[in-house]
């Protein structure tokens, strides 16, 4: 299955939110009016595109479609602008040898699945790669992170409960760099609800890293769950006040008709969105386009 066919079957929960008032209008069977567009972005909105999203699509429509309804023109303009939201370039990225990955983000969104199959993206584009279970505060976290490299074919660093983390990412660092391994995923606690704590731990984990491989973490991810809506907006605002981050992960995103938030984290946060989770399967972490994603939406 193509990328775009993937983003469509994804979609169609929110897509199907979206379908009364934007198709109407696509299809020319609803005057833009002041009405109309009020209620396209009272659907955008519940779809969770946010408010401020929502608004500044609606700007883009108003601005361009002052000469009438055209149906092709409001489908064109609406792709156009969430398409440009959603375009964030990302800051530029060292690439380290090996390197290094910190995966955060609150227990419960997919971090552990996210962090399997990313691991089996590399493996399969031919790069060895190493997992670090540096979550050492849940019992079942190692185990099920075990699984996990195990059905990728990646190498892994385990830890006992309660171990500091810092000495768990020493210790996978330096198996990576005398093994010759390439990628080097860091599983990271999610205990957002005691910030001061996750700051310094985290903080603690990059001056290890940096330590012992020149400039990591190369890159941090945060994970979100789609199905949470706004609640993942929330999340990632915590999370960026603690740790600079260089891109996003969203997960679930085929079992949400809350879409929308992929916008409206955009649009809030200008930070890339990298990865989109379509499925269950290992296979289902797919590199997130902006233009597929906007087809998809609306196709």
């Amino acid at each position: 299955m193509g990328l775009l066919e993937q983003f469509k079957q994804g979609l169609s929960r929110t897509r199907a939110i979206l379908t009364t008032d934007v198709g109407d209008l696509v299809r020319g069977l609803a005057k833009l009016d002041a009405a109309t567009l009020d209620s396209l972005e009272d659907t955008l909105v519940a779809a969770d595109f946010g408010p401020a999203a929502a608004a500044e699509i609606l700007v883009a429509v108003r601005r361009d479609l002052t000469g009438g309804s055209d149906p092709a023109l409001i489908r064109t303009t609406l792709k156009q602008k969430i398409r440009a939201i959603l375009d964030i370039p990302g800051p530029a990225v060292t690439q380290g040898n090996p390197h290094v990955i910190f995966i955060v983000g609150v227990n419960g969104v997919g971090k552990t699945t996210t962090i399997g199959k990313l691991a089996a993206r590399y493996r399969a584009e031919g790069e060895s790669t190493l997992i670090v279970a540096a979550d050492t505060f849940r019992a079942a976290a190692v185990g099920q992170l075990k699984t996990w490299a195990d059905r990728a074919g990646a190498s892994f660093q385990e830890s006992r409960e309660g171990q500091d983390p810092a000495s768990v990412v020493t210790d996978g660092l330096r198996k990576a760099r005398a093994g010759g391994i390439r990628r080097v995923l860091v599983d990271t606690a999610g205990r957002l609800q005691n910030k001061a704590h996750l700051m310094a731990e985290l903080a603690k984990m990059g001056r290890i890293a940096a330590r012992e491989v020149d400039q990591a973490p190369h890159e941090t991810l945060l994970v979100l769950d789609a199905t949470t809506g706004s609640n993942g907006l929330a999340q990632a605002q915590e999370f960026a006040r603690a740790i600079p981050l260089t891109g996003l992960v969203l997960t679930k995103l085929d079992g949400t008709a809350k879409g929308g938030i992929a916008v409206a984290i955009a649009s809030a946060m200008k930070v890339p969105i990298r990865f989109v989770g379509l499925g269950e399967a290992i296979e289902d972490l797919v590199p997130f386009d902006a233009a597929s994603f906007a087809e998809g939406l609306l196709g």
